[in-house]
């Protein structure tokens, strides 16, 4: 496969047209992902609507302007999310209830959208439809979200991140766990599989439980497993279904931090492999031509939106990214996060990986040493999906009168002129017609001097002339 393109642009914002929105929408355009969009096309956009009290996860004007430029091109679009695998015993996407109370809380209704938002694979996850994938390089079938599935179109709008599992959090994880129904998740995940499943790879510490009168918590140890595989028996014993494990990971937060069961790093391996087969499976029931992609790589957080929290980003923005390839797009953006300084206090600095030429996401949001950034791009070149050999296309910013606020064109006087003879905002009849009751004349250069804490407390004038940098001559 030969070099495939992916369009570009830098974060920097100084106008209308170089807004991160403007250029999410411009490089949808250089990338000819409006080309896919036929009138009439229902277009999934498909997002991550951030858990419950994350505050990395996209805000939802990036979907909604994208619904707006879909609408415009005759598609009707609408926004969506699946159900998680229960990887918590408190979720707050695990259902379709879950995820739509959590969406409204963090901005996503047809409201702000313009468009539905809708919970893809249905009220429990279950609402999907199963892909043959003899070319997968480990499954050989996947179970996409219905939704999704049926839709004539799907554009993957992905917020670009670290991911504690996958390694990095990109197009090929938004659409290889993002866009899989439950029983999907847990395919990946390697639910049941003879060498990586958490079933049978895992090692169980029953010994670490000392009992219910030790463990004053000791239901939540059977409760974590929605599929009651966990029981204390009669003996006041811990004892595990091991060979029906789902690969939930519901257990993950509770049993780990308690010894009583490793997670293998054979696991996490074999899911950042699987993305890229279900990835590959999306756009083999939409259309190869039908799915596109588009990375918005700001807000660069070690760990996935999926997380009830958001540490700092590891380095500054890298770019808004588009393409219809989801290796290459993936490749770009990890390859701009290799070359860019990391940034100062963060987890990359923290595992001293914020030199340009480090690999960051594999120091800083891998969760086992050896896990690979690149392990999902590569497979999904092996696969076919795509090819990790790209060419970077430096986009132009479009005509700002493409991005002006479109519901109303008029310049200010023809707007507000009349109306402000109704409802005048500037009182002329006051003070001699300066309108508002002010000092004339203050010293204004006080006010801008820098002043350093002493040690009674108190604040003294630093010396400018002390601070200015020596004269050569």
């Amino acid at each position: 496969m030969g070099k495939s393109q992916v369009h570009w642009m830098d974060a920097h914002s100084e106008s209308t047209e170089t807004s991160l929105v403007a250029k999410m929408l411009t490089v949808f355009d250089s990338a000819g992902l409006d080309k896919m969009i036929k009138p009439n096309d229902m277009v999934a956009i498909k997002i991550h609507c951030g858990e419950w009290n994350n505050t990395a996860y996209l805000r939802p004007v990036y979907a909604r302007a994208l619904a707006d430029r879909i609408k415009e091109l005759g598609g009707r679009p609408f926004v969506c999310d699946t159900t998680t695998s229960t990887y918590s015993p408190w979720g707050s996407r695990s259902s379709e209830l879950d995820i739509m109370l959590t969406a409204e809380r963090n901005g996503y209704t047809s409201a702000t959208l313009g468009c539905p938002f809708i919970c893809a694979d249905g009220f429990i996850g279950t609402s999907d439809f199963r892909v043959d994938l003899p070319e997968g390089y480990l499954l050989k079938e996947a179970y996409v979200a219905q939704a999704i599935a049926a839709a004539d179109a799907v554009i993957a709008l992905t917020h670009f991140k670290g991911h504690s599992m996958g390694v990095i959090g990109g197009a090929l994880k938004n659409l290889g766990i993002g866009a899989q129904s439950k029983r999907g998740k847990l395919n990946v995940h390697m639910g049941g599989h003879p060498n990586y499943g958490l079933g049978s790879a895992g090692a169980f510490h029953p010994e670490k439980f000392l009992g219910k009168a030790a463990t004053p918590d000791w239901e939540i140890l059977e409760d974590c497993c929605p599929f009651n595989l966990y029981h204390i028996n009669d003996n006041d014993e811990l004892e595990w279904e091991a060979e029906k494990c789902a690969t939930c990971l519901g257990c993950f937060g509770v049993m780990g931090p308690r010894g009583i069961i490793d997670i293998p790093a054979v696991n996490f391996d074999a899911v950042d492999v699987a993305i890229a087969d279900a990835c590959l499976a999306v756009e083999k029931i939409v259309g190869r031509d039908k799915v596109g992609y588009i990375n918005m790589a700001i807000d660069v957080s070690p760990r996935c939106d999926c997380a009830n929290h958001a540490d700092m980003p590891i380095v500054p923005h890298l770019g808004v990214f588009a393409s219809m390839d989801a290796v290459a797009i993936d490749m770009a953006c990890v390859d701009a996060a290799k070359r860019t300084p990391g940034i100062a206090g963060s987890a990359a600095e923290l595992m001293e990986a914020h030199h340009p030429g480090d690999r960051k996401f594999e120091a800083a949001a891998a969760t086992f040493h050896g896990q690979s950034e690149v392990a999902s791009i590569n497979t999904g070149h092996e696969n076919g999906l795509g090819s990790r050999d790209y060419e970077l296309v430096d986009v132009d910013p479009a005509d700002p009168e493409k991005y002006r606020f479109p519901y109303d064109r008029r310049p200010s006087r023809q707007r507000f002129g009349e109306r402000f003879e109704r409802f005048q905002p500037f009182p002329y009849d006051r003070h001699d017609g300066r309108g508002f009751d002010r000092n004339d004349e203050v010293d204004l250069e006080a006010m801008k001097k820098h002043y350093e804490p002493s040690t009674n407390g108190h604040h003294a004038e630093i010396d400018e002339q002390v601070l200015a940098p020596a004269d050569d001559n």
